[in-house]
This record gives structure tokens, C-alpha cells and sequence, in this order.
């Protein structure tokens, strides 16, 4: 019950739906820098697990230890939010599913889209179940990452694994006339979702740039947890 309580308020399940996540093979998180996009990707994967899934996170920024801080910190913002609920069933909740979480850290110039592969064989070689969802955080979109996404597309075909990517874009860029950030603009055809964060006044906007037709629905955030705003 306590599962599903948490999901329910996770601003993940407002703005894209529990059974949506895993459609398709590729899909973004995009903001300027600082506005919230690790912290977007990390309530994804916190609903996976919620949902009793394996996840994925791999970080091209930030040490593993900052994203278990991370991971710690969602928990925390989401229990609060759907209001008193008994420490200890948290604790326990937590516990039980934090070890479906598996990150790996690398940084830009090791990166390697092998090591993930060989992994994920590992997995399937012990029949261990797969992650529902990879998390890459901290791909250089600026750069040309047509191989990257490419070793990716059939790292998806193989084991048929959502990817969800961070997307840095800049303030002073003009977008696309489809309405994409030329990040995105780019590699659009690969993506199936994709998810703009901007400040507006004292909240963070969520804007669904890609998701059928679900396009430019949008959704207030608290900066400070990015839990939806009352």
C-alpha cells in the first residue's frame, strides 16, 4: 500500500504515467544547467523501484556516493510529501528496495557504451533479472553522439531496456521549428519522450516536448524538492 501511495504523488506519475515509462527506446530530461534534470531522472527511477523494478543509474558527472545522496534525498521529498507515514515502514521500505539500484561512475573521456553491454550480459548470463531503465546522466548532447546513441539503439534491441537521458541546453539558443532545443532538435527521431524543466516565477515548469500526443502538458514543481506544487 505504501508503494503505491508513494507512486501516486510522484511527479513522475502526473507527468508521465507509471505505464508509460518504458514505451519506446530513448527519452530526455532537458533544462539549463542547475535547474533540476538529475534531480527529474533520479524521481524516475525512484518510481521504478517503487514499482519493485531493477534500475540503472550511470553518472558522467558525479561520484556514486552523490548519487545515492541523491537517491536518499528523493526518498526522503516523496515520503513527505504524501504526508505522516510511519518511520520505521519507511526505513524498511527503503531498505528493501534501495538494492535494485545499481550505478556506475564514469567520466566523459571513459565512458563506454561496452562496459554497459557486458554488464547487462552478466545479468542475463546468471538470470538475473534485467533493469527496466537505464539512467545516463551526463551525455555531452553539444558534441556529436551518433555512435554513442547508436551502440545504445542496439543495447536497447538486445535487451530491450529503456534509456533515459539528461539533456543540458543554453539559455541564449534559439529552438527548432518543431519546438526542440537543438539538442534534441538533432537526435529527435531516436527519442520517443522528452521532458523540458524551466524556472517560471518560484517554480520549476515540466513541459512534455515528446510523448505521442501528449505534447506541451505541463506541470508545476517545487525547486527545492521537485515534487509537484500544490
Amino acid at each position: 500500500m505504501l508503494k503505491k501511495d508513494l507512486i501516486l504523488k510522484s511527479p513522475v506519475e502526473k507527468a508521465i504515467g507509471l505505464e508509460h515509462i518504458t514505451e519506446g527506446k530513448f527519452g530526455a530530461v532537458l533544462s539549463r544547467a542547475g535547474v533540476g534534470k538529475t534531480s527529474f531522472l533520479v524521481q524516475i527511477a525512484l518510481t521504478q523501484l517503487l514499482a519493485n523494478q531493477k534500475i540503472l543509474h550511470v553518472s558522467l558527472d558525479e561520484s556514486m556516493d552523490k548519487i545515492n545522496l541523491r537517491y536518499d534525498e528523493a526518498y526522503t521529498n516523496l515520503i513527505d510529501h504524501v504526508g505522516y507515514i510511519d518511520p520505521q515502514k519507511a526505513v524498511r521500505l527503503w531498505d528493501d528496495i534501495s538494492p535494485n539500484k545499481v550505478g556506475i561512475s564514469y567520466t566523459e573521456s571513459n565512458f563506454n557504451t561496452d562496459k554497459i553491454k557486458d554488464y547487462l550480459r552478466s545479468f542475463k548470463k546468471s538470470d538475473i533479472a534485467l533493469p527496466s531503465i537505464i539512467v545516463i546522466d551526463g551525455l555531452n548532447f553539444d558534441k556529436d553522439v551518433s555512435s554513442i546513441l547508436e551502440d545504445l539503439n542496439s543495447l536497447n534491441q538486445e535487451f530491450s531496456v529503456f534509456i533515459w537521458f539528461s539533456m543540458k541546453s543554453h539559455r541564449e539558443e534559439i529552438w527548432s521549428n518543431d519546438g526542440f532545443p537543438v539538442q534534441l532538435e538533432v537526435v529527435k527521431d531516436l527519442f520517443n519522450k522528452a521532458i523540458f524543466l524551466q524556472p517560471v516565477d518560484d517554480k520549476i515548469e515540466a513541459v512534455i516536448l515528446k510523448d505521442g500526443d501528449r505534447i506541451n502538458q505541463k506541470y508545476k514543481l517545487d525547486p527545492a524538492t521537485m515534487m509537484l506544487a500544490e
